[in-house]
């Protein structure tokens, strides 16, 4: 029984050892108001649920071994908390498998309390985590032109910005001129657009507030901003989300079609919204899926 207990020990602390949780800024946090860091987490139905989020970290999660890729992973949760579980450290924890560096994002959530313009302090944290990953690259054993950024839900929002607002710097007090350009994407069930016929009003409202203008809508309805420098992407959708209309995918690819970007899409007749790694609904498994696509980069 001692030697059962004492072997569970080890594998915990070398499975603690290979995910080390750091600060996202090693100075001030750009953007941040002085306020009380009320950042709570909750259990409910088997996820982890993160609000409150002021203090960005990003937790990397390192695989035996590495081939040198390496993927952020923005979870979702309608820029209101984080499925920090479902969308974030089991995803990573899976690509390990397959050689990948992974990166969990603790974004900063949208709120006037915490920010200063809450509108850019996610998009500030994503980038933030590019560079820092890029920085450090030769240090983790990562290949500097192999740095993805992954989202799910809001999450995807958030990584289709990345993926498509990387020529200005969202934190204009940075001097650093790393590229932030994430050299793929994978959107998965993402909020791409805050047009309101197909938006999710509640990750558009969050994040820019119910009363945007039309011009900060555009700027953020993200299949209007891809362009012939937008990086390959790879989509998952299911036809019938009723959350976050499939519509959002379907303009994202046809943005990157018309751009001669690289775009692989997958869409599901059910699966609804939210079904993480994996969709009931069907035998095939888009993380197969997405584990051949990235063979090709």
């Amino acid at each position: 029984m001692k030697k059962l207990i004492l072997a569970i020990a080890i594998f915990a602390a070398v499975k603690t050892n290979a995910q080390t949780e750091m600060p996202l800024y090693s100075s001030a946090i750009p953007n941040a108001k002085q306020a009380a860091n009320k950042e709570s987490a909750v259990s409910k139905d088997n996820v982890l649920r993160i609000s409150k989020v002021s203090v960005p970290t990003l937790t990397v999660y390192k695989p035996e071994n590495a081939n040198g890729m390496s993927v952020i992973i923005c979870p979702g949760g309608g820029y209101g908390i984080l499925a920090f579980d479902k969308e974030g450290t089991r995803v990573a924890e899976e690509m390990n498998k397959w050689g990948i560096t992974a990166f969990v994002l603790k974004y900063r959530l949208p709120d006037d309390t915490t920010n200063i313009d809450r509108s850019i302090a996610p998009l500030m944290d994503a980038q933030q985590a590019i560079r820092l990953v890029r920085s450090r690259a030769t240090e983790w054993g990562l290949k500097k032109d192999k740095i993805g950024i992954m989202g799910f839900s809001a999450g995807g929002h958030l990584a289709s910005t990345a993926a498509t607002h990387f020529s200005s710097n969202a934190d204009v007090t940075n001097k650093d001129t790393s590229s932030v350009r994430p050299d793929f994407a994978i959107l998965i069930y993402p909020v791409i657009s805050f047009d309101s016929t197909i938006t999710h009003k509640g990750s558009r409202n969050n994040l820019v507030g119910a009363t945007a203008s039309a011009e900060i809508i555009k700027l953020y309805s993200n299949e209007l901003q891809v362009n012939a420098k937008t990086p390959p992407s790879f989509l998952v959708h299911a036809g019938d989300d009723g959350a976050v209309p499939v519509e959002n995918s379907i303009r994202y690819y046809q943005a990157c079609i018309k751009y001669k970007v690289p775009v692989e899409m997958h869409l599901y007749p059910k699966g609804g919204h939210g079904f993480g790694l994996n969709n009931k609904t069907t035998s095939d498994n888009w993380m197969e899926r997405l584990k051949n696509w990235l063979t090709t980069l």
